[in-house]
């Protein structure tokens, strides 16, 4: 394995992160505070974390997680199931045991750095990118042509960050059939599943699809909790599984036995949670219209499919990566640049950014934005 480049997201976020005063980029929804969790457990589970035993926990994740996430899927259970410290770990450490030397994998393009970059760092890797031109539309003949003889996996992320682009239910299909006739493991980022604006357009989920297919998912998204970093593969390859398990071995063994309580108690309250995290979207997604609305002459918006990040275009002549240092370095509201998501594999946009609308009371940021460009920038 080749030595992995700088997170350019993660380098970023820890400039700014935590000093800029209002984040407008965020890709998780609000979170809630450890008592309002609590409220949603049933008598047992609250006990069981009350009188937790703070020792290790099983590398696989706690039997009864493991049994709350196979209750999400239609065609798995808890054997088909495998915790780790977040999404970052599960991705990172499923490219090391399905790519090596001599291997190829298919990415699909804009992504979460690490969805390419891992790959990269093992074998060779071919860039498919979402069209911006055809509202981030998924070529399938492009991802076919793309396939080669030893490709062994295709990588994709819907809803997708950072477009928000969720293709079709059939398209979807199509292209777990298309991997399956070539003996391809699809790995399907699915940590936004849960937030589509039409629940209609919601699609299966790649391990209910296929027993090649791997299912990531996290607590850190949709559920709007990303400080119990737990985050899951579910797929039906139990023999995969088990190399996971001892992948995991060289990593972090075993997760937070605390997290790994509380994220059972999300998961089993998780209708709950997704109706309130919907709502605050349903709410704040009318503030972003009326934001662009008004300065239509320097941006091109469209709300996303689903999750809570978006990709407007900056039409400024000053270019989008001025916009952003200048307004958080002048106002102390954050952005991502698309230099942040750009992409060794594929040509990428340079006049894009990230937004976010998940958090709660979105408007002081907005405020603030907005103050800023009618200032004259």
């Amino acid at each position: 394995m080749t030595p992995l480049p700088d997170f350019r997201l993660e380098t970023y976020f820890s400039r700014w992160e935590f000093t800029a005063r209002h984040h407008l980029t965020a890709s998780d929804v609000q979170t809630m505070p450890l008592g309002e969790l609590l409220a949603l457990a049933d008598d047992q589970d609250r006990a069981a974390f009350e009188n937790l035993s703070l020792g290790y926990t099983q590398t696989f994740g706690d039997p009864a997680l493991r049994e709350a996430i196979a209750g999400m899927y239609e065609r798995a259970d808890a054997a088909d199931v495998i915790c780790f410290a977040g999404a970052e770990e599960a991705l990172y450490l499923a490219m090391n045991v399905l790519l090596g030397a001599g291997d190829h994998a298919v990415v699909v393009t804009p992504n979460y750095q690490a969805a390419e970059t891992v790959p990269l760092a093992l074998c060779e890797v071919t860039g498919v990118a979402l069209a911006p031109d055809r509202d981030w539309a998924l070529d399938l003949d492009a991802v076919r042509a793309a396939i080669r003889p030893n490709t062994r996996v295709v990588s994709v992320n819907f809803p997708n960050n950072p477009t928000g682009k969720v293709i079709s239910a059939a398209d979807f299909t199509k292209l777990v059939r298309l991997c399956d006739e070539r003996g391809i493991h699809l790995f399907s980022d699915e940590v936004f599943r849960g937030l589509e604006r039409d629940p209609a357009r919601t699609l299966p989920q790649a391990a209910d699809l296929s027993e090649r297919a791997l299912s990531l998912n996290v607590t850190s998204k949709s559920l709007g909790l990303p400080g119990l970093r737990i985050g899951w593969i579910t797929c039906r390859d139990r023999e995969l599984l088990s190399r996971l398990e001892r992948a995991k071995h060289y990593t972090t063994i075993c997760n937070s036995a605390p997290s790994e309580v509380l994220a059972r108690i999300a998961l089993k309250a998780r209708a709950t949670i997704l109706e309130r995290n919907r709502a605050l979207i349903a709410r704040n997604l009318p503030l972003f219209d009326a934001f662009f609305a008004e300065f239509a002459d320097l941006f091109q918006w469209r709300a996303p499919d689903g999750g809570c990040v978006a990709y407007p275009r900056y039409l400024g002549t000053d270019g989008v990566e001025e916009l952003c240092t200048r307004l958080v370095k002048e106002n102390g509201v954050l952005l991502l640049p698309a230099s942040i998501f750009r992409s060794e594999l594929t040509p990428a946009p340079a006049d894009r950014f990230r937004i976010g609308f998940g958090r709660a009371d979105p408007e002081e940021g907005l405020a603030a934005f907005a103050q800023w460009l009618r200032a004259g920038r």
